[in-house]
């Protein structure tokens, strides 16, 4: 469970770093590439932390959809140049704060 918390902390970090790139401005994510390469590399990094996550602690918490965690970074590191911001979006706005509560 140690090496859960270092993380937990780490995502936590990735989602603290996402919240303050994208200043919840949807169109400062769209337009600015600063931004949007910076958001993609936190998410990036995220992904990557939830599947170092121990099979316990994700045995758990099933309700967290683990494998489109995992299958989304794929996308951003395999599938750069066909990536949807609109849909990136979305997982910004949506699916990380839901991750974030279920997290706490």
């Amino acid at each position: 469970m140690k090496d859960d918390q270092i993380y937990l902390l780490h995502i936590e970090e990735c989602i603290s770093d996402i919240n303050t790139f994208v200043k919840g401005n949807r169109e400062l994510f769209l337009n600015d590439k600063l931004v949007r390469n910076a958001t993609l590399r936190s998410l990036q990094t995220l992904a990557e932390s939830t599947s170092r996550l121990s099979d316990e602690f994700k045995e758990k918490h099933p309700d967290i959809p683990w494998r489109k965690i995992r299958g989304f970074r794929n996308v951003i590191v395999h599938d750069y140049l066909g990536l949807d911001y609109e849909a990136v979006w979305l997982v910004i706005t949506v699916e990380i704060p839901r991750l974030r509560k279920i997290l706490k």
